[in-house]
């Protein structure tokens, strides 16, 4: 009998996980992976066999834990170092430049100068309208005494302000000179009632308020007619 013939190839080691999973010790994750799902695959529906390829698996995993927390790497895990060494990290794309934004030309406000007004007696439209309008409120305060004062001062004190408007064309100085017209003819006009007394005040035909207002509403017209 012819001996080589009789010669067989040792069977692998059982219960080794390397061998039962066909992988060397160093290889990686993925080839142990690969590896268990083609054993899985090969063993079909025995639950004997399967419940091995299992074991083996979860026992390399276990055997890679242990290397890793004794502080051994593998061949696999030292290549893979390397060449991440080797290859240089990827640059980072440049970023494009952000667009400069528009620079605003610097802001030039007006500043707000006071002068003394322009005397110029008034012609034309701006002479008749606040001599008629002006007039009329004057007939008012004296003739009626049901009037309300305050109300009639206000109006004259429009009349004033749109005739100053008129005149000049600033809205604002229109409304300072205005108000300080107003003011100043009813200080004018309370230092009058208190100068009468309260004798000679019950003796005009008049009340305080009237006599307060009559000043400021003259004073109004006196301004409306002459500050341009």
């Amino acid at each position: 009998m012819n001996q080589g013939s009789d010669q067989t190839q040792p069977a692998p080691d059982a219960s080794d996980p390397y061998e039962r999973l066909g992988v060397a010790p160093d290889a990686s994750f993925d080839t142990v992976q690969e590896a268990k799902l083609a054993r899985l695959k090969e063993a079909g529906d025995d639950p004997m066999v399967r419940s091995r390829i299992e074991a083996a698996y979860d026992a390399v995993l276990m055997d890679r834990l242990k290397e890793r927390q004794q502080g051994r790497v593998s061949s696999a895990a030292r290549s893979a170092s390397q060449r991440e060494q080797a290859s240089p990290p990827p640059s980072r794309p440049a970023l494009s430049a952000l667009p400069s934004l528009p620079q605003l030309p610097p802001s030039r406000l007006p500043r707000p100068s006071f002068s003394l007004p322009r005397l110029q007696p008034a012609s034309g439209r701006e002479l008749w309208f606040p001599l008629a309008a002006d007039g009329v409120l004057l007939v008012l305060l004296v003739l009626m005494p049901g009037a309300a004062p305050e109300l009639l001062t206000a109006l004259a004190t429009g009349v004033t302000l749109l005739n100053l408007q008129r005149r000049n064309g600033r809205f604002l100085a229109a409304v300072g000179w205005s108000f300080a017209l107003l003011c100043l003819g009813l200080i004018l006009g309370g230092l009058l009632a208190g100068g009468l007394g309260p004798a000679v005040g019950s003796a005009l035909p008049v009340s305080t308020l009237q006599l307060q207002s009559i000043p400021a509403i003259l004073l109004l017209l006196l301004g409306a007619l002459l500050i341009a």
